[in-house]
Order: structure tokens, then C-alpha cells, then sequence
């Protein structure tokens, strides 16, 4: 049972690794902006003479910085959902 699981587990590995990896052999010279800056373009081609309601208090210096709070953000959700559901599974295996 354990060998089959373990197969199991490989395979979703491999494939979660082929969903990263895959779209940037498929668009190889592709721009992969985020949706706040299709956001702006649209509204920029819709109305001219839109002003935003408000700055932001800091930008960060550079993109890589930005993208680099942004995964942190991602990984620290992903890791307090994976502790959470850890948690309450071993909770549940406790009480049995």
C-alpha cells in the first residue's frame, strides 16, 4: 500500500513541476505582467482623464522586490494553511 502511495505522491509532483515549468516553454517570449497593470491599461483606454482615489504609502524600489514580498505573502499563507489542516488532522488521529 505504502509503494502505491508513494507512486502516487511522485506523479502529483511531477505534474504540479510540469504546470509550473510548461507555460514558459509554450510562450517563450511572452510578458507574464500581473492583472494590475492590464487593469490600468484598460481604464486608461476607457477613460482618459481618470486620477486614481489614492498613492500608495511605499512602492517597492525594483519589480524583484515586489515579486519577492509577493511570494513571501504566498508562502506564508501556504504555509499557515498547511499547519492549520496538519493541525487539525492530527488532532483528529489523537482523538481516535
Amino acid at each position: 500500500m505504502k509503494e502505491k502511495n508513494v507512486a502516487v505522491n511522485l506523479i502529483l509532483v511531477l505534474l504540479v513541476i510540469g504546470l509550473m515549468f510548461l507555460p514558459l516553454f509554450i510562450a517563450k517570449n511572452a510578458e507574464f505582467s500581473g492583472a494590475d497593470d492590464k487593469a490600468t491599461e484598460t481604464i486608461s483606454e476607457i477613460a482618459k482623464d481618470y486620477k486614481p482615489w489614492f498613492h500608495p504609502i511605499w512602492e517597492p524600489p525594483s519589480g524583484e522586490v515586489e515579486s519577492l514580498l509577493f511570494a513571501l505573502q504566498a508562502a506564508l499563507g501556504a504555509g499557515f494553511i498547511g499547519y492549520y489542516l496538519g493541525f487539525v488532522k492530527g488532532k483528529k488521529n489523537a482523538n481516535r
